[in-house]
């Protein structure tokens, strides 16, 4: 390889990072575009940090080990040993990297098709913030020239003190008399969490392991999967379905009927029953978690982890129990906080084994859905259009700010007036009727989001529908 500056390389690829991470296409993820990523990261963080080890790990992607090979071989010809841990979730390697004071690489494109993948940094002591993906793309060091051999073997360190960090918390009878099914297909933690809920006390159920990835969407759920989760409860009469995203960040829980909870109300429950005090959470979450009362402080932030994360730093000052939650479901403990009388220390990423796991080891009697019918009468949907460039999504942005009253007639909801407009990230509009559309470009993906708010679940989702469909159906047309 030419000697060339890394973050040449870098814009060259057309890799960007995006509310989670570097994501593209795999056939852009080069050796020599994961060795620039490698090589910037590390010279960043030499900056801020000592530190003479690495750690990383993988998804089930097919195309994962190869990324994480160029990146390995990248690390060690500047001398910086590995830590190999294979297919573990991503909090999982948060835990151990953060509790070893290194820095960390996922290799994982969470969600998105398999035709596509991504890197996720973490530094010594949490995600990477936003001033450090520009120091990433605009580093100034040079490319190395090194061979690329097989991977480490294996060690199974993190994915031990994963599992510890919940074990330690909660009694060995805490989940005793459920039925709780494990949804494996291609998760990051499908073999951790069998054995995790069993040592729990809880009665497993392994169910739709699969060979090939499955991009399990945690905002976007497809009918075909809420089918599944409804058929198993009633073949195996199950207290809930549990399962994750790709990288094992995003948690995917239903009640005893199979229904899939939205990410936000799962969280917003699980707050409760961690008695967390403060949240930051995104401005796409369900406004119940402000009318139900709980919480002494709501802080609403753009989309993304490292907002979350970066709104803790001032809501530290005023709380000792801060945490934040994504509308995915991805829970992030900004403090140390005691549970069932231990400290469960902080882990300012998203991990989709505790707020599943609060809310499970809190029902004594009673059932799941009751929790969410205690709850205020507001609800979410949301869904996305595939395909479709960040260009066409900021132009049609752009169309409802110059006159939100058109969009609405544009996507068929004439019939309401705009009360007021929210530009925090992407449009969000809120109508007389107590309901909300709001448009947002993705983050990691080319595509279109939108997110709804209404006074029930069928309407909700019939604004979605409605929406999406309108938009889709006028770029067929253009």
């Amino acid at each position: 390889m030419k000697q060339q500056v890394v973050s040449q390389v870098i814009n060259d690829s057309g890799i960007a990072f995006g509310t989670s991470g570097a994501r593209g296409l795999v056939t852009d993820f080069s050796p020599e575009v994961c060795t620039a990523f490698t090589v910037a990261f590390i010279k960043v963080m030499q900056k801020q940090f000592d530190f003479t080890k690495l750690a990383m790990a993988i998804d089930n992607r097919p195309s994962s080990p190869d990324i994480a090979a160029a990146c390995i071989a990248a690390a060690q010809a500047l001398d910086i040993e590995v830590d190999y841990y294979g297919v573990i979730p991503t909090p999982a390697l948060a835990v151990t990297s953060m509790s070893d004071n290194v820095p960390a690489i996922m290799v994982t494109g969470s969600h998105i098709p398999f035709d596509r993948n991504g890197l996720k940094f973490y530094r010594p002591d949490g995600e990477i913030s936003k001033a450090d993906e520009v120091a990433i793309l605009t580093s100034e060091s040079e490319l190395i020239d090194f061979a690329i051999g097989s991977l480490p073997v294996v060690s199974e360190r993190a994915a031990n003190a994963y599992l510890a960090r919940y074990l330690n918390l909660f009694s060995a009878d805490s989940l005793k008399g459920k039925r709780i099914g494990i949804y494996e297909h291609s998760s990051a933690g499908r073999d951790l969490y069998a054995g995790l809920f069993e040592k729990l006390g809880a009665k497993v159920i392994s169910l739709g392991r699969s060979d090939n990835f499955v991009p399990i969407d945690t905002e976007a759920v497809s009918q075909f999967d809420i089918d599944m989760a409804v058929a198993w409860q009633k073949e195996f009469k199950l207290d809930a379905v549990f399962s994750t995203d790709g990288d094992g960040d995003r948690p995917l829980l239903s009640d005893e009927t199979g229904n899939y909870l939205r990410g936000d109300i799962l969280c917003l429950l699980a707050s409760k029953c961690l008695n967390v005090e403060v949240l930051a959470v995104p401005v796409s979450c369900n406004s119940v978690i402000e009318k139900c009362g709980v919480f002494t402080k709501v802080e609403r932030t753009k989309i993304g982890s490292p907002y979350v994360i970066s709104a803790f730093n001032e809501l530290k000052k005023s709380s000792s129990s801060v945490a934040g939650f994504e509308a995915n479901g991805g829970f992030l403990l900004g403090t140390d906080i005691i549970v069932n009388g231990g400290v469960l220390s902080s882990l300012p990423t998203r991990d989709a084994l505790l707020p599943a796991l609060a809310v499970l080891t809190s029902i004594d009697v009673g059932k799941l859905s009751d929790l969410v019918r205690d709850l205020p009468e507001i609800y979410t949907a949301s869904d996305r259009i595939q395909n479709f460039s960040r260009e066409n999504s900021l132009e049609l942005i752009q169309f409802g700010l110059n006159n939100p009253k058109k969009l609405l007639i544009f996507l068929g909801l004439k019939d309401s007036e705009v009360i007021n407009v929210d530009i925090t990230d992407g449009l969000r509009l809120s109508l007389n009727n107590s309901e909300i559309v709001h448009l947002r470009p993705s983050g990691n993906a080319p595509e279109l989001r939108c997110y709804a708010e209404a006074c029930s679940a069928q309407r909700a989702k019939y604004i979605v529908a409605k929406s999406l469909k309108a938009i889709f159906n006028s770029s067929l047309n253009n």
